[in-house]
């Protein structure tokens, strides 16, 4: 079985470099030398920081049960990860765009490098500090940056369409070329030279570091509304009183929730749904393979945003449905093949379909990634973008919480059931954006033709 893993991924490496080596005019949209040099500062800093971030993913599990922590103690770790976004990550989010997105990267990178720094001390409280600074860095990862992009593209007067463009390329390399390269990175500090498994955090740190300073020195401050007289219990008001008066921004938040709670489960699912008996599968290698499936799905988002006449609203229905497909597959093998009690071994037939089945699922996950930011640019407000976009990950996690706490309750059918049923409601939801947004924009030009016949009709008449 061996051969099959090298077959998954030198076909997805084909198919990748097919993709990127393709394109042609209409795949690529013309631009100029001053976004081209801004798009590509922001992807360094970018890459930087996922470096940083996914840098730690391969041995945090693995150093805690170094320290003598068992599954339990392991699993309260996590929840306090989750907890602490969730807590504290509206508040940092508000800050953001009161105090700066600049200021809030800067404490996204000392954040997390305290947070790395914390893994040498095997004392559980000193542990648990540090997971809470981690979920308060995971806040500002995913918000405080798209924030300051989105504000600094329109300050500079670069074209809408153009921010696609980057959101693509970020996906591309920061959630998959990045990916890939720092797990082996990681392997290799950690086993390969022998440094232990708290050397890719010290490695993460260095990272996080030149990335600061790269902020510090070229990036300009943006706000959303710095007005001295909002509190942050007044931009808690507002955020939620946009999402609770535009329909687009609720429905967004729910399809992001939806989909991003089937897609931290997964993080947790695939390894026992691989291996149900302990078999003996290549974990690192497999990560790799879901990162470049993850390229494969941004490199064609970059394609489908790259066409003004394609609306991510509308394929995005199809992609959501794709992904509940593929989390079907454990049950459907379930069924049809008989389940193997034989312990150790090799990857069974079954769990060979399976991991094509989440293939399809992490270039989903590439494809959502650009999109989602297409669509969070068009309709969250720019003075409250942070706060509302860490709105949308409270009830995120939420659910992570409950499903760690209760992950042994179920079976992993029961779990992939569920994820695909809330990946359906994604689409369905979609579905509803779409309209929602093509009512208002029907509206608004039905609205400026009355607006232009009244100005006509106002005109004296030259005789």
């Amino acid at each position: 079985m061996e051969l099959f893993y090298y077959v998954v991924f030198g076909v997805l490496t084909a198919i990748v470099a097919v993709f990127e080596l393709s394109k042609n005019k209409n795949d690529r949209t013309p631009t100029s030398q001053a976004f081209n040099s801004f798009k590509n500062n922001y992807l360094v800093v970018y890459s930087l920081m996922m470096a940083g971030d996914w840098l730690q993913g391969p041995y945090v599990y693995f150093l805690y049960t170094t320290y003598g922590f068992g599954k339990g103690d392991i699993g309260r770790l996590f929840i306090a990860g989750f907890g602490s976004s969730m807590l504290f990550g509206t508040i940092v989010g508000s800050l953001a765009d009161k105090q700066g997105r600049k200021r809030a990267c800067i404490t996204y990178c000392i954040t997390y490098i305290l947070s790395c720094i914390t893994k040498h001390s095997p004392e559980y409280k000193i542990l648990m500090i540090g997971r809470i600074l981690g979920g308060i860095a995971t806040s500002l990862l995913f918000s405080a940056f798209e924030s300051w992009l989105v504000a600094e593209h329109f300050k500079r007067g670069f074209e809408t369409q153009w921010l696609s463009l980057t959101f693509s390329k970020a996906i591309f390399l920061g959630n998959g070329l990045v990916a890939i390269i720092s797990g082996l990175f990681a392997n290799t500090l950690a086993d390969t030279l022998g440094f232990g498994p708290v050397s890719p955090f010290d490695a993460a740190a260095c990272f996080l570091a030149i990335g600061m300073a790269i902020i510090f020195s070229t990036w300009t401050e943006n706000y959303g509304d710095p007005s001295e007289s909002k509190d942050l219990l007044t931009q808690f008001k507002g955020a939620a009183t946009a999402i609770a008066s535009d329909e687009k921004i609720a429905l967004l938040g729910a399809i992001q929730s939806l989909f991003e709670g089937s897609m931290y489960t997964f993080v947790f699912l695939w390894t026992p749904a691989l291996s149900p008996n302990e078999q003996d599968i290549p974990h690192g290698f497999i990560f790799a393979t879901f990162m470049l499936s993850s390229m494969l799905g941004s490199s064609l988002a970059s394609r489908l945003l790259a066409r003004q006449t394609v609306k991510a609203e509308s394929y995005m229905q199809i992609v959501f449905l794709v992904a509940a497909g593929s989390f079907l597959l454990p049950l459907i093998t379930t069924f049809i093949l008989e389940p193997s009690t034989e312990k150790g071994g090799g990857i069974t037939t079954g769990g060979c379909l399976q991991l094509l089945g989440f293939c399809v699922f992490e270039a989903c996950v590439g494809i959502f990634w650009p999109s989602i930011m297409k669509m969070r640019s068009q309709y969250i407000p720019e003075e409250s973008r942070s706060t509302i976009m860490n709105f949308f990950r409270v009830p995120l996690n939420i659910f992570v919480c409950v499903v760690l706490y209760n992950v042994n309750a179920f079976p992993i059918t029961v779990m992939f059931g569920m994820c695909a049923i809330f990946l359906f409601m994604a689409s369905v939801l979609q579905r509803r954006l779409m309209v929602v947004a093509e009512s208002h924009k029907t509206k608004s030009q039905d609205n400026w033709v009355v607006t232009k016949e009244r100005d006509t009709e106002a005109e004296p008449l030259n005789i």
